[in-house]
């Protein structure tokens, strides 16, 4: 995902679901439509529901890389309501 280019960054890897959701849904309300939020996560149940949860809010999921440390970083575009 090296061609993705974010505007915010994020780390919940310290979070635990379901607060990952929550601090993810908080950051995004915060941006303008259109920017892009780059999540760091950890694998297991971050990477299984905090997509998942994203896309349900209508924002667009860009992509899932693999860090290869066992964390995984998600971009996210903000699609206003």
């Amino acid at each position: 995902m090296a061609d993705i280019h974010a505007d915010h960054d994020l780390d919940i890897t310290d979070v635990v679901c379901p607060n990952t959701f929550v601090k993810a849904k908080v950051v995004l309300e915060e941006l303008d439509d259109g920017e892009i939020l780059a999540i760091r996560m950890n694998d297991g149940e971050p990477v299984q529901n905090v997509p998942r949860s994203i896309k349900d809010d209508g924002h667009k999921i860009l992509g899932l890389n693999d860090n290869g440390d066992g964390t995984y970083t998600l971009y996210v575009r903000k699609v206003e309501e």
